[in-house]
């Protein structure tokens, strides 16, 4: 499903010209500092469908007539293209504000067909406008909010902002707003910072044939067929409490034993996360996490630093739990550190085998989610060596 990028134009990627903001001459175009350069990296970079949505108050009346419009408008979407920004769509809205139609912001009447497809994925885009209106489109809309701001504050607001923001509490608003800023290179920051990678990765042997599918900003939602029901509910563990949503298909030589197919998902699931995390830049890179499980307590701690190193201070005195040998937890764990090029650091004591791999799974799982996020205040490799 597409991310949608819902983008105002003037005040946005144009600044307004005032009092009558009507960007008519070429005298009034304005590019907002440094947004060709970012939006163009975004473009670039992130998987984001750009859609233009703007209100232009009385377009082909006497007082704003098209001729003068649409020069200047096609103008600016050519600049734009010729640093690879490209439009997928241009919504404009012709209406005064006291029409109150359902086409002009904060109305989604011009947004509907979005809503209605199943090909964009609108709780994961983004509106970015510089007035309330576009806060609220968002709203409406169901998807976030970039508040471009230059007070960066609720204040100074139009007459048509104020009758919208009375019939709110400025508190509603706010969970829409995912950042207020008026500077392009933090939007970039932003953006670039969210986990919205979705990759689908297969390994194939004379053993095995595995099939990974991984989207990091999930739900934890998981289809794991592996053959082996309990290494299934251990894997959904991975899903469920990292927050990933995860599909993992083996098919492997279980009439020989559970070997190969245990060994190759680790190798493939450390192959997936070694793909998305890429350069490393941004992340965390560390996790740690500490578990009790009824008489159990798991303690997992990974670095995503490159290199691979496994230690396992885990004894189990069953030979099997469900159909899996409980030796092959450590071979699975190794496997995961080596593809994925990680040290990982595994701990656990209890009377309850169940219990504990169990918990040293539900611990890998917040660890992981911890290492891998990004912060987009500081979007740059963890490392002093500036390498990873």
């Amino acid at each position: 499903m597409k991310k949608v990028l819902f983008i105002d134009r003037d005040g946005t990627i144009i600044r307004e010209i005032p009092p009558t903001y009507q960007i008519d001459t070429i005298e009034k175009i304005f590019f907002y500092p440094k947004v060709i350069f970012y939006l163009s990296k975004i473009v670039q970079e992130l998987n984001y469908n750009l859609v233009m949505v703007t209100n232009q108050d009385g377009l082909g009346t006497d007082a704003f007539p098209e001729k003068k419009f649409w020069p200047i408008h096609n103008h600016i979407l050519n600049i734009l293209k010729t640093e690879g920004i490209n439009f997928s769509s241009v919504h404009i809205d012709k209406t005064f504000p006291e029409e109150k139609t359902s086409t002009r912001k904060p109305g989604i009447g011009m947004l509907i067909p979005y809503l209605k497809s199943d090909l964009y994925n609108i709780s994961e885009s983004f509106v970015i406008g510089d007035r309330l209106t576009d806060v609220l489109l968002a709203k409406n809309m169901g998807c976030k909010s970039i508040w471009i701001k230059e007070n960066n504050n609720f204040k100074k607001l139009t007459k048509e902002e104020n009758d919208y923001f009375i019939t709110l509490k400025s508190k509603d608003l706010k969970e829409v707003i995912s950042l207020k800023t008026n500077k392009w290179e933090r939007i970039y920051d932003y953006l670039s910072s969210l986990p919205n990678k979705k990759l689908v990765h297969s390994r194939t042997t004379l053993e095995t044939k595995v099939k990974i599918s991984i989207f990091l900003n999930g739900k934890g939602r998981s289809n794991i067929k592996t053959g082996l029901g309990f290494f299934d509910h251990l894997l959904q563990q991975i899903a469920f409490h990292s927050s990933i949503d995860l599909n993992i298909q083996t098919k492997g030589d279980l009439y020989i034993d559970e070997h190969h197919t245990i060994e190759d998902t680790g190798i493939a699931l450390g192959e997936i996360f070694s793909q998305l995390l890429e350069n490393k830049k941004g992340i965390e890179r560390y996790g740690f996490y500490l578990i009790p499980m009824d008489d159990s307590l798991s303690t997992v701690a990974l670095d995503l630093g490159g290199r691979s190193q496994l230690i396992w201070k885990v004894k189990f005195f069953r030979e099997k739990i469900g159909k899996v040998p409980t030796e092959m937890f450590y071979h699975f764990f190794k496997s995961f550190s080596l593809s994925a090029k990680c040290n990982l650091y595994i701990h656990s004591k209890g009377k309850n085998e169940h219990h504990k791999i169990e918990s040293i799974f539900k611990c890998f799982a917040k660890s992981i989610k911890m290492a891998m996020k990004k912060n987009y205040s500081n979007n740059r490799i963890p490392s002093s060596k500036g390498l990873l």
